[in-house]
């Protein structure tokens, strides 16, 4: 564990801003616990990657200046998203080839940004949290977390701590659900086939609770699972390690 008290930004993101603000709390309970002071900068907004994965770098990059600017005075930068995550701290400084002063900056933010679950185990060493969760889940590895920042054995390693929580794989828990930011809206066809696919897997394990580390994901394969009529409660793993699955529906789930 680190000695000081790390001052942690927390990067909220679009998706939890909007639709599940109780990850946000939930990440903020986490990193308190864990001897964290943690402060939501005011100014931050959109990290840019809709527009970067649009090809309109210009609005990205100006994105991208507002968060570096709110975010670089702290100790570090935590997101509760594999892609946004991955946005800050590998796409950043790319942005900035022909702006020496905006690009060290933006190397400085992308060394010291961190998706959640990966800060609480890699960087404060965590090992296990203080929650309970009656059920049988199984995780989805976000494509971004995965392949950018080398999440998978994190948040496994927590969830094995979680009172009452047995986690069943998938058979494919690295296939992509078919989200992709803006690849579902230019490929709906083939988004909506590949989600179709990961439903299969998920339904096929008999859990009840499905749990993954990216809104985007969860909200696509939360949308595929309540119109197919399949009883899988779907959460932000952030949720369950916080053991705030009280304060409010699962997702998708309006009752």
């Amino acid at each position: 564990m680190l000695r000081t008290r790390p001052r942690v930004a927390l990067f909220v993101t679009c998706l939890v801003d909007l639709y599940r603000p109780n990850v946000g709390f939930s990440a903020i309970k986490l990193l308190e616990d864990a001897g964290c002071t943690v402060e939501v900068p005011r100014a931050q907004t959109c990290c840019g990657q809709p527009a970067y994965n649009s090809g309109d770098r210009a609005t990205a990059r100006d994105l991208a200046r507002s968060v570096i600017d709110a975010f670089l005075p702290y100790d570090h930068t935590v997101v509760p998203s594999g892609s946004c995550g991955g946005m800050i701290s590998h796409h950043y400084p790319g942005l900035f080839g022909e702006d020496p002063e905006y690009r060290a900056r933006a190397e400085a933010l992308a060394a010291k940004t961190h998706e959640l679950v990966s800060f609480l185990t890699d960087v404060l060493g965590l090992e296990r949290v203080a929650a309970r969760y009656d059920g049988v889940a199984t995780y989805h590895d976000s494509c971004s977390g995965l392949r950018e920042l080398g999440i998978r054995a994190q948040p496994r390693r927590l969830l094995a701590s979680v009172e009452g929580l047995t986690l069943r794989e998938l058979k494919e828990p690295e296939l992509c659900c078919g989200f992709g930011g803006t690849f579902c809206v230019k490929y709906p066809d083939i988004s909506t086939r590949m989600v179709a696919d990961k439903v299969r897997d998920i339904t096929a394990t008999g859990a009840d609770t499905l749990l993954a580390g990216d809104m985007g994901c969860l909200l696509n394969m939360a949308g595929r699972l309540k119109r197919e009529g399949a009883p899988v409660k779907v959460r932000h793993v952030a949720e369950v390690l916080a053991g705030r699955t009280d304060a409010v529906p699962a997702i998708g789930d309006a009752s």
